[in-house]
């Protein structure tokens, strides 16, 4: 197989800086970089998600996303966690609203999802 892992993921927020807040000190993922691109009059912001990377961008008066799961295009973003329900109570404690923890029936695996401020949906993954 010539494709061996996910580089990186790209995130276009409406709220920089409260989806830098949501990213960084709740999810607690590292900064790599952040930029500012004056010509786009845009952010990037490289976090570190294990070997793979999330970027994180602003735009001027970006179009909103569709809401639904089953919109045609990227349907969420997954992160694996050892420990679904520790992982949870963490995000409850630091105010995120989680689904109830199911399980996979394919796997046999936990699994939940919570939304990131623009309303992304992101699912834990045992």
């Amino acid at each position: 197989m010539f494709l061996e892992k996910i580089h990186h993921v790209a995130i276009i927020a409406s709220d920089y800086e409260k989806s830098k807040h949501f990213y960084t000190e709740i999810l607690e993922l590292p900064i790599i970089r952040e930029n500012y691109r004056a010509d786009r009059d845009s952010y990037k912001l490289d976090l570190q998600v294990g070997t793979s990377e999330i970027e994180l961008f602003s735009f001027p008066n970006p179009p909103e996303r569709p809401n639904t799961p089953e919109a045609v295009g990227l349907r969420h973003l997954c992160f694996y966690t050892e420990d679904v329900e520790a992982a949870v109570e963490k995000l409850e404690a630091k105010g995120i609203e989680c689904e109830p923890i199911r399980m996979d029936d394919y796997t046999n695996k936990k699994f939940t999802f919570f939304k990131d401020p623009d309303g992304l949906p992101l699912e834990l993954h045992e």
